[in-house]
């Protein structure tokens, strides 16, 4: 059986996976072959780790391909395509450090965390007006969008500051809101939006979601960089109605040199640092061994996602 790793790992990960391939799996990978013979390498797949470019599978990826383990949790960009075999994501390996991020964001926008480290870049100490700027998160009216994974780590930190959580999902039962209408009616009595949809929901943050939300609100986002129009968020932060945004996604990745979000003191980039976490390729590994053993023992694999549904 021949495994493909595209995927980028590094020696510690490489030296785990090797250790725990069971006999007679042919391994090669990506960074080790010449540009012009990584895409033709890949279609001589059985298992396949890792998130190719779209286009390398155009054709329907490799024919004998029986285990696609992705080394994400979103997988928006296949949306739609047929591939032999079995596919599975990460599943909530991410939504633990992602949810974290979010809280960190939100705290240092209420405790002028950002303020504070550029005062201290330029060794200027005013307490007592940066004082005046401090807030709360501590019961704060939070409405994500989403009800997944990370939606769910989300609801159980804010918990820890009384935050008063709300969801909204089309059919999940977990959701207290189901409907775009239903999430107007709760937006004016909401202090934060927390975005975590995935990239089928194109452009679901706009101006009208924007401008129900509370003046003062707090806009984050940890879902997909494309389900946010950032014309109107960007009009939302200028116009003051907004305090202040934390993104870990954009809708182009990098943001490119001179984008308004690079400079602007009341938006914190964090990079699509968010699901980083110790041992992060070690953890993939650990998820593609898994599979791989059920693979062979013909039981079910852990987290099989449908290409179709593109979430």
């Amino acid at each position: 059986m021949h495994l493909y790793v595209y995927s980028d790992l590094p020696a510690a990960a490489r030296r785990q996976l090797e250790a725990g391939l069971p006999s007679g799996i042919h391994l090669s990978y990506r960074t080790d072959l010449p540009a012009g013979q990584q895409a033709p390498a890949l279609h001589q797949a059985e298992v396949l780790l890792g998130n190719p470019p779209a286009g390398w599978l155009a054709a329907g990826g490799p024919p004998q391909l029986r285990l696609w383990q992705l080394d994400s949790a979103g997988f928006d960009r296949y949306q739609g395509m047929q591939v032999a075999g079995q596919v599975a994501n990460m599943g909530d390996f991410f939504a633990w450090p992602c949810a974290e991020t979010m809280v960190a964001g939100l705290l240092a926008h209420y405790r002028a965390l950002p303020a504070l480290v550029r005062l201290q870049s330029q060794q200027h100490w005013q307490s007592l007006a940066e004082r005046a700027h401090t807030g709360l998160l501590r019961g704060k009216r939070v409405v994500v969008l989403g009800a997944g994974a990370i939606a769910q780590a989300l609801r159980q930190q804010l918990s820890g500051y009384e935050c008063a959580v709300q969801l909204l999902a089309r059919t999940n039962p977990a959701a207290q809101l189901h409907t775009r209408q239903q999430l107007l009616a709760v937006l004016p009595a909401t202090d934060v939006l927390l975005n975590c949809l995935p990239g089928s929901a194109r452009q679901f943050v706009r101006a009208d979601l924007l401008a129900a939300l509370a003046p003062g609100g707090v806009y984050a986002s940890v879902g997909r960089g494309t389900t946010t129009n950032e014309d109107d968020l960007l009009a939302a932060l200028q116009s003051g109605h907004l305090a202040g945004a934390v993104l870990d996604v954009t809708a182009t990745e990098p943001l490119p040199p001179g984008h308004p979000f690079w400079t602007m003191p009341q938006v914190l980039l964090t990079q699509h640092t968010g699901g980083g976490q110790p041992h992060e390729a070690e953890g993939k590994v650990r998820q593609l061994l898994r599979n791989l053993e059920r693979l062979q023992r013909g039981q079910p694999l852990e987290n099989v996602v449908d290409l179709s549904q593109g979430y």
